[in-house]
């Protein structure tokens, strides 16, 4: 690994970053000590890209905003666009104000001065040369001191060659240097396998594995994170958070949007690598991980990696058993086209839209407990949820009410479009009656804080700067997940299509069945 490179003079006639930004010490706010990050710059390779204008931007412009960011911190896009530092600012705040909140004048004043770009193709190494001179000018005007954060929003075939490049113009800085340099790789992190541990390997050449962060926005959402909480930080849930008392445990991410533009990037990804390789298992760690023996990053992944290896692979014959996938096709009124009809797609695309698991954990926790996921596109609502639904009482109350049996209880997690927790249990509805009906003791971060719940990516770039690794993936977790999904894969490489289902609805009848040949069903969510 490269040594930072000595600062140098500033090329000719380049802009100043800071030229202009006044003083705003009485303006920010103060954070906890420990959580405002040192000075640096951020990079972000792909920075004309729809990642950047949709998430990354806005979310650094609301940490600036927030006081979160130190006074010694810049920002320079590259990409392989050429366009002058005005341009670029003005395409910027642009973004700013489709996706997030128009920057005022005083704000975007005191922000736009550290907005840098470099144009260059990734291949060039002299594009590197110049990026290398505005790191060394933000040094000198702002005291980030060598310190820099890359953020690789491009596809995973490039992610080798920027490192490699990095590498070489000297502009990563050795693990026990005084500064720092870390890397986030942006989803997916390889194609299968493979590709994963290649792409480990390529970056390892450059940067050590605590340097190298793998994030997965799902991390970043309120009720993901709160989930330790919740489950560690109150003594009423984890003595039932077992086999002994959970029937079964449901995980779903559903989509209503179709795949929109991205048909270049899904016909070659699907559901199962987009969304179940990563985020589902992700989250699924986090439900069936043992309690920490302290809660630094790495006693957390270590955790979560016990589980991923604990699950039991679904193999061969299992596939059809265990693993079912589906394909939207229209809606049933003709209003919403299915996947083979959408721009850029094959006509006949074997692609999987829908894929849907039934996983057991080989664990003493977690014996015989089915955990169930699924995720889809084009289906009923934006919902993604976790449900943990618990076994029936040993002695139910059958004399004392009319009808069924009562319904047992459930715990919801909701993590979008609402993110709260729910509570479902058996009450007695009022009158001479002994009718029962399930109610629902619900909390909304939203109400209960009165606040709105920060962006996924603004928690996550914070992290990233402040050198947290708790919410991104280590290499061993993304091989974990890399290994349970490959075999499913190759399978359906070789079998045949998968089940359609009308868009708009809540995926085959393949998934249904799945869960109803073990006694159960999903749980009904309401459409919209």
């Amino acid at each position: 690994m490269s040594d930072a490179a000595p600062a140098g003079a500033a090329p000719s006639g380049a802009p100043s970053m800071a030229s202009g930004a006044p003083a705003n010490t009485a303006l920010r706010k103060t954070m906890k000590s420990g959580r405002t990050p040192q000075p640096q710059v951020l990079v972000i390779f792909g920075a004309t890209g729809d990642l950047t204008r949709r998430k990354l931007l806005p979310a650094v412009y609301r940490l600036f905003c927030e006081g979160m960011l130190p006074e010694g911190f810049a920002v320079i896009g590259f990409a392989r666009e050429t366009m002058d530092e005005d341009a670029f600012r003005e395409r910027m705040r642009a973004a700013l104000a489709e996706f997030a909140t128009a920057p005022s004048g005083e704000e975007w004043a005191r922000f736009a001065p550290r907005l840098g770009y470099v144009g260059s193709v990734f291949e060039d190494p002299a594009g590197f040369g110049r990026l290398r001179e505005r790191l060394e000018a933000a040094d000198r005007e702002l005291g980030t001191g060598g310190s820099r954060l890359y953020y690789l929003a491009v596809p995973p075939g490039v992610m080798e060659l920027v490192a490699e490049q990095l590498g070489r113009a000297g502009l990563v800085c050795h693990p026990k240097s005084e500064c720092f340099t870390r890397i986030i790789a942006e989803k997916p992190f390889g194609h299968d396998l493979e590709s994963a541990r290649k792409l480990n390997d390529d970056l390892h050449r450059v940067f050590d594995e605590k340097q190298v962060f793998r994030i997965d926005h799902y991390l970043g959402k309120e009720t993901t994170q709160n989930i330790l909480v919740f489950r560690f930080g109150n003594l009423v849930w984890e003595p039932v958070w077992n086999r002994n008392h959970v029937d079964h445990v449901e995980i779903t991410v559903g989509e209503a949007v179709g795949v929109e533009q991205r048909a270049g990037y899904y016909e070659k990804a699907g559901a199962l690598r987009d969304m179940v390789q990563s985020h589902l298992l992700q989250v699924l760690a986090l439900i069936a991980m043992e309690p920490p023996s302290s809660y630094d990053a790495d006693s957390i992944r270590n955790e979560k990696v016990k589980v991923l290896r604990a699950v039991r692979p679904i193999r061969g014959e299992d596939v059809a058993h265990d693993a079912v996938r589906g394909q939207y096709a229209a809606s049933d009124d003709g209003k919403l086209p299915g996947y083979r009809a959408e721009p850029n797609v094959d006509p006949a695309s074997r692609t999987e839209t829908f894929a849907a698991l039934r996983l057991w954990i080989d664990n003493w926790r977690w014996a015989d407990v089915p955990f169930y996921v699924r995720t889809g596109k084009r289906l009923g609502a934006r919902h993604s949820e976790v449900v943990v639904r618990f076994r029936p009482a040993p002695h139910p109350i059958l004399d004392m009410v009319e009808g069924d049996k009562p319904a047992s209880n459930a715990l919801i997690l909701q993590i979008q479009p609402r993110e709260g927790i729910a509570l479902l249990f058996e009450a007695k509805v009022p009158g001479m009656r002994g009718e029962l009906r399930q109610v629902s003791m619900d909390f909304d971060y939203s109400r209960a804080f009165q606040k709105e719940s920060p962006e996924a990516y603004q928690r996550l770039l914070l992290d990233a700067m402040l050198g947290d690794a708790t919410l991104f993936a280590r290499e061993d977790e993304v091989v974990a997940a890399w290994t349970l999904i490959t075999p499913i894969l190759e399978e359906w490489a070789r079998a045949g299509e998968p089940e359609p289902y009308p868009a708009g609805s809540w995926g085959p009848a393949c998934s249904d069945a799945l869960i109803r040949e073990d006694g159960r069903a999903w749980r009904e969510i309401e459409a919209g």
